[in-house]
């Protein structure tokens, strides 16, 4: 099992997803948790790694934990995930890891390509709408 920080940048009704070389899936960005790290330690500096910005506000508590066996090219073991938010503006220049990934695109909320992302991004995003609400 290997411990994962994803963090899903959000704006508005929008959400930034990554098109993952190795996955085949949009997924939030992150990376895996090293050896004596803090997870939200891991998501500033994956934030900087992957999309070359940092985060404008302090990162709180994960919002969503899930266990995924993992899929295409590095297949064959278990993420457990953890699941931040971040606030962003989609109109900001994001400077992604192009060996990683093959693009970002922000999605409204209602049209993330669900047959090609996360299996739990469905979830994801309606508890996001409930916490929002509060």
């Amino acid at each position: 099992m290997h411990l994962v920080s994803y963090f899903v940048v959000i704006d508005d009704g929008y959400v930034l997803l990554v098109d993952h070389r190795n996955a085949k899936l949009w997924l939030p960005p992150g990376g895996h948790v090293e050896q004596g790290e803090h997870p939200r330690v891991t998501v500033g500096r994956e934030l900087e790694e992957e999309l070359g910005f940092v985060a404008s506000h302090p990162i709180e508590a994960p919002l969503f934990v899930t266990i995924t066996a993992t899929v295409g090219l590095t297949a064959g073991h278990t993420d457990v995930s953890l699941w931040y938010v971040l606030r962003a503006s989609r109109h900001q220049n994001i400077k992604f890891d192009e060996r990683e990934f093959e693009g970002i695109c922000w999605f409204p909320f209602n049209e993330v390509p669900f047959e090609r992302a996360d299996p739990h991004m469905k979830r994801f995003l309606a508890k996001l709408a409930i916490s929002e609400k509060v």
